[in-house]
């Protein structure tokens, strides 16, 4: 049988409810986190005007589905490197399990450089594609394309520096989340 009252009591004798919230504590969260939530409640609000110029009034805002479009664009690059930030991103441990320590180690090591030296190349990539397309405009708004590309620039310079950190955490601690995935339970 399951006892009600061996929590905590949350209605008072008085019959009124006596409960107090914990401390909201902001300071584990990333720097991306700001940016990535201004561009989300930015986007929050561009569609709700969408929404609101179709259906209550009637005549759709054109501007508002390419502006959406472009802030979802950004909230996933600037979100992505919230991902990276915290090493919550997808991952197969399975094989780790298996692999001798001194293996899985160099094989964990592998990963981070390869995170790293994806993240380069897409910076620099990202930072050709714009110079070739400098002149390019968005189609319905007069503003340079490379606004949009600036923003996921962003993300993966942001992605990249993030990687080297956890890369440097994994070297100092002599283990990563590949190997020991228990871990990341526990830091959560």
């Amino acid at each position: 049988m399951h006892d009600l009252d061996a929590g905590p009591k949350v209605m008072g004798d008085d019959g009124r409810f006596h409960a107090e919230d914990e401390a909201v504590d902001l300071s584990h969260t990333p720097v991306e986190a700001w940016p990535a939530l201004l561009l989300f409640w930015l986007l929050g609000l561009t569609v709700f005007y969408q929404f609101f110029t179709r259906y209550v009034l009637n005549d759709s805002a054109a501007w508002t589905e390419e502006i959406a479009r472009y802030l979802l664009i950004g909230v996933v690059f600037v979100g992505a490197a919230i991902g990276v930030a915290k090493n919550n991103h997808i991952q197969v441990d399975f094989f780790y399990r298996y692999l001798p320590a001194r293996a899985g180690r160099a094989l964990a090591l592998a990963v981070d450089a390869l995170r790293i030296a994806f993240f380069v190349a897409a910076s620099v990539l990202t930072v050709q594609m714009m110079s070739k397309m400098e002149h390019y405009r968005m189609t319905i708004v007069d503003a340079p394309m490379n606004v949009v590309y600036g923003v996921c620039l962003a993300g993966f310079v942001a992605m990249a520096v993030r990687s080297v950190r956890v890369a440097l955490r994994h070297w100092r601690q002599g283990y990563s989340v590949l190997e020991r995935p228990e871990i990341a339970l526990e830091e959560r």
